[in-house]
C-alpha cells in the first residue's frame, strides 16, 4: 500500500477550551510527521455539542487546562461522550492525554479542600490537589521506546506544570521512569500512564516536538489498527529534532533552565 492511500484522522477533543501551555503542539507534531511520510492526515476539532464516534478517528488528542476550563467541558465529557469514549479506549483506540485530560480519564480529582470530583473513571487512577506546584523542565525514560543501537532513544523531555499528584491502579503501568522532575506525584519515580492504546502524561505542549519517537510511535499504533499488524511506519529521520534535544542538554547542564 503507497503512502497516498493512507489516512490519519484524529480527533482534537475540546481544543477550543484545552491548550494550557501550548498542547496544540503535539497536534502538530503528529501532523508534520505523517505529511512528511506522505500521509494524509485528517483532523477534526470535538468539543461541547459535538458527537464523538470511535469508527471516525484513529488517533484522540485531550489537553490540559485550568480548573475553570475543566468544569464547563465535565459534563459533556463524562456524561455525554463518557460512554462512547471508554468504549473507544477498551477497543484500543490511540488516545494521548495531557495533564488535565490525564486526570480527567481517571476516577477522580480530590481538590484542596477535600471535595471529590468525579471523573470520567475509564483508567484505574486517582488524583489528590496538594498546594504545591511542579513547574519544571522533565526527563523521562520510557522501555518501550528503547533500541539497542541508541542508548538515549529511551529518553523523553518534556515540561511540567502541575499541583495533582496522580497514583495508579493495578491495571494501569506507568509510562516511564522519572530521570529529573517530579512526575506522578513526586514520590513513586514515575511519570504518566499506559492502558491499552491510552498513553498519559504531565509534559505539556512541547512533549511530541521535543520526542519525535513518541511521536512515530502513536502513529504507527494508530495506522496498525486501522491498516492490520502489518502496516510498517516508513523511515523518517530525527535530524532536527536530535539537534534540538543536544541543544537543550547542553544549555541545562550550564545550570540554565531550559527555554
Amino acid at each position: 500500500m503507497e503512502n497516498t492511500d493512507i489516512e490519519l484522522r484524529i480527533c482534537h477533543m475540546y481544543p477550543d477550551l484545552l491548550n494550557l501551555y501550548g498542547d496544540r503542539g503535539n497536534v502538530l507534531s503528529l501532523i508534520r510527521r505523517a505529511e512528511q511520510r506522505g500521509i494524509k492526515v485528517k483532523l477534526v476539532p470535538v468539543s461541547i455539542g459535538d458527537d464523538f464516534d470511535e469508527k471516525d478517528f484513529d488517533i484522540v488528542f485531550l489537553g490540559g487546562g485550568q480548573d475553570a476550563e475543566q468544569n464547563v467541558i465535565r459534563k459533556d465529557f463524562v456524561e455525554v461522550k463518557g460512554p462512547k469514549v471508554k468504549e473507544a479506549i477498551e477497543k484500543d483506540m490511540v488516545f494521548l492525554c495531557i495533564c488535565g485530560g490525564y486526570q480527567m480519564l481517571g476516577k477522580f480529582y480530590q481538590e484542596h479542600d477535600g471535595t471529590k470530583i468525579e471523573c470520567l473513571g475509564a483508567i484505574d487512577v486517582y488524583t489528590v490537589g496538594e498546594d504545591v506546584r511542579y513547574i519544571q523542565d522533565t526527563i523521562y525514560e520510557a522501555d518501550f521506546l528503547k533500541s539497542d543501537d541508541d542508548p538515549d532513544s529511551g529518553k523523553l523531555y518534556g515540561f511540567e506544570n502541575h499541583s495533582g499528584r496522580t497514583y495508579l491502579g493495578d491495571s494501569v503501568k506507568p509510562m516511564a521512569k522519572v530521570i529529573e522532575g517530579a512526575g506522578n506525584n513526586g514520590k513513586d519515580g514515575y511519570e504518566g500512564a499506559i492502558y491499552h492504546n491510552v498513553y498519559c502524561t504531565y509534559s505539556h505542549g512541547s512533549f511530541l516536538p521535543k520526542n519525535p519517537k513518541m511521536t512515530d510511535h502513536l502513529i504507527e499504533l494508530a495506522l496498525k489498527r486501522r491498516y492490520g499488524d502489518d502496516y510498517k511506519l516508513p523511515y523518517l529521520d530525527t535530524i532536527n529534532e536530535d539537534f534540538a534535544r543536544k541543544a537543550l542538554l547542553a544549555y541545562k547542564e550550564k545550570g540554565n533552565t531550559a527555554p
